[in-house]
């Protein structure tokens, strides 16, 4: 984590005292910058295609060892995406339990929110902190 606010740091530094706006007449705007903002971007870009995860939380649905288990966190699986398909759902397992967990929160407010409308479903829910893939974002 340290590594990505360094680099954005360095980004925001070198733009900030690197890039110069001209206003021409017809109100284009040119930016004239340091090409090693594009080497930056460059190396911020592969290390997040290197990396691609993130802190943040997600909510687990079930915890549970034994002989059933992996056949059970898949049942719960399948009904969880049918009612939210758009919820990304994660299956592990870490000696001797699979887990299922669900969700890509990059805060705690957004996983409690969304844990506060499945309660009812899923009463044994509780939000985590793991890694979590990077969400996407809007393009404008």
């Amino acid at each position: 984590m340290n590594n990505k606010v360094t680099v954005l740091l360095i980004i925001f530094s070198v733009t900030v005292f690197s890039i110069q706006a001209q206003y021409i007449e017809n109100k284009t705007v040119i930016i004239n910058s340091d090409p090693r903002i594009e080497q930056l971007l460059d190396l911020h870009i592969a290390y997040n295609k290197e990396f691609p995860f993130i802190d943040g939380y997600r909510i687990q649905l079930m915890m549970q060892s034994g002989n059933t288990a992996l056949d059970e966190a898949d049942i719960i699986k399948q009904e969880f995406e049918e009612i939210y398909p758009q919820i990304n759902t994660y299956v592990t397992f870490r000696e001797p339990y699979y887990r299922l967990r669900v969700g890509d929160f990059r805060t705690r407010l957004e996983a409690m929110e969304f844990l506060e409308n499945i309660r009812r479903k899923y009463p044994q829910a509780w939000v985590i902190k793991d890694k979590i893939t990077f969400p996407e974002l809007a393009k404008y």
